[in-house]
């Protein structure tokens, strides 16, 4: 089909008028001379407001925008001048005051001689595009702020050659690392040698095959310290859906593991504790015989001077396996509380001078006391009390055989029970030990039984509270005792 050339020019037209953008053409002299129905929507200009008129003052209907005018005639000039095509981003304002935001491709128009004839302009209409961009980016800062603020768990991000790219604010918390010392260093820095060598490489290829997974682990914090945690590793896809990294998700189980001990060591004490009570009276009857019989033969007034000496001998021996076995039968028993009210800092007084009847060392020792006013009462055995504190104490002394300083706390800690916190400055416990602390026979001292810690366990246990333990090898040892006071 032939279209004449008035055809052609009424179907330049009809095109031009249901474009999608807004384009209109300038002379050299910045005149509009063609233009589209979408320029006269936009500025509710009719076509004769606008052919003929400077191209500026049609976009701009505010007259208080010099510099905006100012900033896309200097890219209008650069295009006339340097006859090459430019972009321009700019706000102009509709006939309800409304901000369109354009997109503007900017050409040069040349004659076959390359002599300027014109600039066209063609605009896109981005505000809807430019709201939603906006709306995905507070989308996205909203859930950056989210997962930056969760500080019960360790959120971080990893390339695939393990090195940080995402550090939330849990994160620093858990692990003492800020983000600036951290970022693009190696996830290493987060991990024991073991858990590099074997747990790490298994867990990312379960990720890698699975999508995701989770294990029970030991982490590593800033300062060296070991970090239980459940620790859960979902892959990171690019856009195209390709593995890029992974998603580290960590939580603390530090609480959940001394609450397992806690009832692990309970069991566990409670079977020992019915082995030695059978022992302890297997022990006693025997026993009871053999003092008998040596109060008889200590009792003759013709006995040799070495048999005498001998059967003293026997029945010191056989005192001690008195004393040893009155032991066994008190960590194995809960027995009868005798219960009064007690005033915990008056019971603390009351003990530091029996401290004074104890073989102790010479060394300087200061104690400090930090007991708070108008302390609670509680309910409890006074006697079996002050024998938990007569023996934390007496294991401070010994802690610090070239002296030191014990500081004796108490507070009110919440709405229901009291701390009493006993601290030294002394050699501290091993991590090796400190699993073992409390167990009965357990004990690092050349003539000690290992029943005291075990006893002060129990006794604090069956007045409904608890006794916890931080320790650090050279710098010393706290016991935190909780209990119950009286509401």
């Amino acid at each position: 089909m032939n279209i004449s050339i008035d055809g052609k020019d009424k179907l330049c037209h009809k095109l031009l008028d249901n474009a999608s953008m807004l384009i209109f053409f300038i002379n050299s002299e910045g005149n509009i001379v063609i233009s589209n129905k979408m320029m006269e929507a936009i500025t509710s200009k009719s076509k004769e407001d606008i052919l003929g008129k400077n191209w500026l003052n049609v976009l701009y209907r505010d007259s208080n925008t010099p510099i905006k005018q100012q900033m896309f005639r200097a890219v209008m000039e650069n295009t006339m001048t340097y006859k090459r095509a430019n972009n321009f981003q700019e706000v102009i304002v509709d006939d309800h005051n409304g901000e369109k935001i354009i997109s503007w491709s900017i050409t040069p128009i040349l004659s076959e001689s390359q002599d300027l004839e014109g600039v066209l302009f063609a605009g896109n209409d981005i505000t809807d595009l430019r709201k939603r961009e906006e709306s995905l980016k507070k989308i996205d800062d909203t859930l950056k702020n989210i997962f930056s603020s969760i500080k019960d768990y360790a959120l971080y991000v990893t390339n695939l050659d393990g090195n940080i790219t995402y550090y939330g604010m849990g994160a620093e918390a858990m692990f003492g690392w800020q983000k600036n010392e951290i970022i693009f260093q190696n996830l290493s820095l987060l991990n024991p040698e073991e858990v590099l060598k074997s747990k790490l490489p298994f867990l990312l290829e379960q990720v890698r095959q699975k999508g995701k997974y989770e294990l029970e682990i030991d982490m590593l914090k800033k300062d060296k310290q070991s970090l239980p945690v459940i620790l859960s590793v979902n892959q990171f896809l690019d856009i195209e859906g390709k593995l890029s990294g992974y998603i580290f998700i960590a939580k603390d189980i530090t609480e959940k593991k001394k609450l397992e001990y806690q009832i692990f060591q309970a069991e566990k004490l409670a079977a020992i504790g019915q082995l030695v009570a059978g022992i302890a009276h297997e022990i006693n009857n025997p026993l009871f015989v053999i003092s008998g019989r040596l109060e008889l033969l200590l009792s003759k007034k013709r006995l040799a001077g070495k048999e005498r000496e001998a059967l003293d001998i026997i029945n010191s021996q056989a005192s001690r396996i008195r004393n040893l076995v009155d032991r066994f039968l008190r960590f194995s028993r809960k027995g009868i509380l005798k219960i009064e009210v007690i005033n915990l800092n008056e019971a603390i007084d009351n003990v530091l001078p029996l401290l004074a009847y104890h073989n102790l060392h010479t060394c300087k020792i200061n104690i400090e006391k930090d007991l708070e006013k108008n302390l609670p009462l509680i309910k409890g055995d006074l006697n079996q009390l002050q024998e938990v504190f007569i023996n934390l104490l007496l294991n401070a002394y010994q802690a610090m055989p070239e002296g030191g300083s014990i500081r004796i706390t108490t507070a009110k800690i919440s709405e229901r029970f009291l701390e009493i916190r006993i601290s030294d400055t002394g050699s501290g416990i091993t991590q090796g030990n400190l699993k073992n602390l409390f167990m009965p026979f357990f004990t690092t001292k050349k003539e000690g039984t290992g029943l005291g810690l075990s006893i002060c366990y129990n006794i604090i246990k069956n007045h409904e509270g608890s006794i916890d333990i931080e320790t650090q090898v050279n710098e010393g040892t706290t016991f935190f005792i909780r209990l119950p006071f009286i509401q």
